[in-house]
């Protein structure tokens, strides 16, 4: 494939590694400083732009890509609201897209038992949910994009819960999310049911962005040969 990578910082650093990795090209690098590079004449030859960027731009570049007839894998967590315009023009403009909060094989398989351990525990009206986010310092948003899909996995399969809230502010009926930011930690994710008697955990720990880079290439492959929207879920067969 041909790629552009849209947002060239330490995540499209590791993209562009990823990328070469698994004998792809690298043919266009969009950063805040050459945006007005985005454009027709660039675009030509490029099978899928990978968008990790930030939370006020995500939407805007997504859009841009479609107009030029790019599939986007996208990244950028924050920007939610607008999600359902993106997937909606994704359709109208006969394209693909795959958003993720998170690409890392691991964490999808983490987000598929958080939600299979909800379903079971929901018997249970004892277990309380909590979950813990731990990022660096540099982490835009909070909490992050990982949690909060955590949190709404669990809402989709525990009838006892309808949404998040910060662990400061803990509400009823939601699930309570602390969120950490420390160091250059690259992402740790905890689930845990508390009950009287005992608790349950189920953790994720990323070593390094790796995994990241690896998951969104392999998402850019899925979709590159295909029309719509899809997920992760999607793309690992689950």
């Amino acid at each position: 494939m041909n790629i552009a990578i849209i947002g060239y910082g330490r995540m499209g650093h590791e993209i562009e590694t990823a990328a070469a990795a698994r004998d792809h090209s690298v043919k266009l690098i969009i950063d805040k400083d050459n945006l007005s590079d985005l454009n027709h004449e660039n675009s030509r030859g490029i099978d899928v732009a990978i968008e990790f960027t930030t939370p006020d731009t995500a939407f805007r570049n997504i859009t841009k890509c479609f107009s030029l007839g790019l599939p986007v894998v996208s990244g950028t967590t924050g920007w939610s609201a607008d999600y359902e315009k993106a997937a909606g023009m994704c359709i109208e403009k006969g394209v693909a897209f795959i958003h993720s909060s998170n690409f890392s094989p691991g964490v999808n398989i983490l987000f598929r038992l958080n939600s299979m351990l909800a379903r079971y525990v929901s018997a249970y009206s004892e277990y309380k949910p909590y979950i813990e986010e731990v990022h660096h310092t540099r982490k835009l948003d909070s909490p992050s994009g990982t949690a909060i899909s955590l949190a709404k996995g669990i809402c989709h399969e525990h009838s006892g819960f309808k949404g998040w809230c910060f662990e400061n502010e803990q509400t009823e009926h939601h699930v309570p999310i602390n969120a950490i930011r420390e160091g250059m930690v690259p992402g740790t994710h905890i689930v845990e049911w508390d009950s009287p008697v005992d608790r349950l955990t189920i953790r994720h720990e990323a070593k390094n962005r790796k995994g990241l880079a690896l998951g969104a290439i392999i998402a850019a492959e899925f979709i590159n040969t295909r029309k719509g929207v899809f997920t992760m879920a999607d793309v690992l067969g689950f």
